[in-house]
């Protein structure tokens, strides 16, 4: 049996992630610290399914005060999902939250993994966010980073350091680019979350910008798919990978097919474009597909729809 750690596990993609590999029967221990970046009630609510399985552990704590040397004896593979969330937030004040949750919280846990000897992999979750206003796309891996926030610079450090433990400590690590990941458990902060949720409450959903901006939409499923294939591949060991959905595509034309979904139209408050938010972003995920066999499997219109339906559910 495969024992994993799960950092973030409450979240999104990390429970998510628990319950892939729980159904695969892999042990799991899960860390999270329950903050209240959103309202924790909505984690628990995303591990209540779990929470009794019998090969499932869960930790609540802060990762900077775990004690991981123990937690990590016998443990083959971290995932390490935690993370400060969005670009928005980041500025300001707010900067020292990500620095300490993106950056402190990564070193100490890779400090740990560098005495864990058994450890196999370590997959770091990192974003598109680090690319900023790429000066290519689809723009592939070896593009300069240009990040245009705070949280991009910060998940691009914590990329860096995982780097630098690999190469200095043999620290096996590999690090995921997600691009704009959606779908069921999504964060009430992201965009198709709060769109959704205004159809319900017959409220209008804010554009930002002239809504012709596009991004590259991955579904939650697919994203899970590539944690499991870097654990498992030991070419991704040391590497950078972009995961993508292969959906480009403009907010405009996700309003479009969001109204399909539901059934009406939407009301639109139109705002001024958000200072950190890049203009397009777009995967090249061709060496992903190579090394991980990676190929994403859920298209826009389909992951919208199973979206929907887990929203329509959550506020019933």
């Amino acid at each position: 049996m495969t024992s994993s750690i799960i950092t973030g596990v409450a979240g999104f993609i990390g429970s998510n992630l628990a319950e892939a590999l729980l159904s695969r029967g892999d042990r799991v221990i899960g860390i999270d610290h329950f903050n209240d970046y959103y309202d924790p009630l909505l984690k628990r609510k995303n591990l209540s399914h779990l929470i009794k399985h019998p090969s499932f552990d869960l930790v609540e704590a802060d990762i900077q005060q775990v004690d991981w040397s123990t937690l990590l004896a016998g443990v083959d593979v971290v995932y390490h999902q935690a993370a400060q969330a969005g670009v928005r937030a980041s500025w300001g004040s707010g900067f020292r939250t990500y620095t300490e949750h993106n950056l402190n919280a990564t070193q100490v846990l890779l400090d740990a993994a560098k005495e864990a000897t058994q450890l196999k992999r370590f997959v770091f979750a990192s974003s598109s966010s680090i690319y900023g206003d790429a000066e290519t796309l689809p723009t592939h891996e070896l593009i300069c980073p240009q990040p245009v926030s705070p949280y991009g610079i910060t998940k691009l450090a914590g990329e860096r350091l995982c780097l630098l433990y690999y190469r200095n400590f043999g620290v096996p690590t590999t690090v995921l680019r997600y691009f704009t990941v959606y779908g069921p458990r999504q964060r009430p902060d992201m965009a198709f979350h709060k769109f959704f949720k205004a159809v319900l409450e017959g409220g209008s959903i804010v554009v930002y910008g002239d809504g012709q901006q596009t991004r590259d939409f991955t579904f939650v499923s697919d994203a899970v798919a590539a944690n499991l294939a870097a654990a498992e591949t030991s070419a991704a060991i040391g590497e950078v990978f972009n995961i993508g959905g292969g959906s480009r595509v403009s907010l405009m034309e996700i309003l479009a097919t969001i109204e399909q979904i539901v059934g009406e139209p939407l009301r639109r408050d139109m705002l001024p474009s958000a200072i950190g938010d890049a203009r397009h972003t777009a995967a090249d995920v061709s060496k992903a597909q190579k090394l991980l066999d990676y190929q994403p499997q859920v298209t826009l219109p389909e992951g919208l729809t199973k979206e929907w339906l887990w929203v329509k559910s959550l506020y019933a």
